[in-house]
């Protein structure tokens, strides 16, 4: 520990007496409060988001850009995003490294594909960093700082335009080879489905995605189609015809995705991103009760959902939490 120490990383606070059993007493250590932050950079399909965070979890000195939406050439994307990362770190103390969270689907962002975004950011900022999927970096922002901070055992899902999610299995992130897992977007769950974008039939995107939703309300001819889950609530509410059926579909279709990773891998709670969380209760109590029916359930065994804190936020922490560990070599 004495190398992070040095390095300002860590910090000696109080001293801890020895038990009976004798033996030397004991030194707390702790993120140090002149610790050099940490730039964490989010990246999305539209737009660059980034911000400074504290070893602590403060977040402060946010920046964001958007892509242009005739955005197609790699070389653009990363003039942006550095851009974006000079603006957050210029007013700032020195940076630890950048933590990035991209998305997986690039037919949403083409112009991040095969794009070397750890290799330049390493040339331009001399400093350490990480690359990782914005679904893991949204479970890591959970542990450390949401609601699965103290679990074992947990997942976290982001259902928007695209589905994701990432395991946190007896005490660590899970990790497939070469980076894989974590397309939980793209398990079947009708074999007779639609055709999905990434060209196979019946993922769960088809049936789950904000495209689904809206898409659906054209099909059943309900009033602002474009608008999501809270205008779809108060379409419920004021008992307009077939926005009732729609919002009970769409938790059902849900239900059914949240309801695979929990009988093959039992996290037992699960973390919910994404565009649904404007839904608030309502939505969340619907998908609740679809999907306790889809599920086995134990004597003594709880198993729950929850909606995440605001997703950025948990995402930039994540991400930050993520090149935290890389740093000092620590396996979340």
């Amino acid at each position: 520990m004495q190398p992070l120490i040095d390095q300002g990383i860590l910090a000696e606070g109080e001293m801890i007496p020895p038990n009976e059993a004798g033996g030397k007493p004991a030194t707390k250590l702790w993120f140090s409060k002149d610790a050099r932050p940490i730039c964490a950079v989010l990246l999305l399909h539209d737009r660059v988001s980034a911000c400074l965070v504290s070893l602590e979890g403060e977040v402060y000195a946010q920046h964001a850009a958007d892509f242009p939406k005739n955005l197609k050439h790699p070389s653009d994307a990363s003039r942006i995003i550095s851009t974006c990362v000079e603006e957050t770190i210029a007013s700032g103390k020195p940076i630890l490294g950048i933590g990035v969270g991209t998305i997986v689907t690039v037919s949403l962002g083409p112009f991040l594909d095969g794009l070397p975004l750890e290799a330049e950011l390493h040339k331009r900022f001399g400093v350490t960093v990480c690359v990782d999927q914005d679904t893991r970096a949204l479970l890591v922002g959970d542990r450390w700082f949401g609601q699965g901070r103290g679990r074992r055992n947990f997942a976290s899902v982001h259902i928007g335009e695209t589905l994701g999610g990432a395991l946190y299995l007896d005490g660590h992130l899970y990790r497939g080879p070469a980076g894989a897992g974590g397309e939980i977007g793209h398990t079947t769950v009708d074999i007779k489905g639609r055709i999905c974008q990434c060209g196979r039939r019946g993922c769960w995107e088809t049936i789950a995605s904000s495209k689904w939703l809206t898409d659906e309300a054209k099909v059943r001819r309900l009033p602002e189609p474009h608008s999501l889950d809270v205008s779809l609530l108060t379409l419920a509410n004021h008992n307009v015809p077939g926005a009732r059926k729609l919002l009970r579909d769409y938790a059902f279709n849900i239900s059914v995705g949240l309801a695979n990773p929990q009988q093959f891998m039992a996290p037992n709670f699960i973390v919910i991103h994404g565009d649904i969380v404007r839904g608030g209760n309502p939505i969340l109590h619907l998908i609740q009760e679809s999907f306790r029916e889809l599920v086995f359930h134990r004597p003594g065994d709880e198993i729950a959902l929850g909606y995440g804190d605001s997703e950025c936020l948990a995402a930039l922490r994540g991400v930050a939490s993520l090149l935290l560990s890389e740093s000092l070599n620590f396996v979340i």
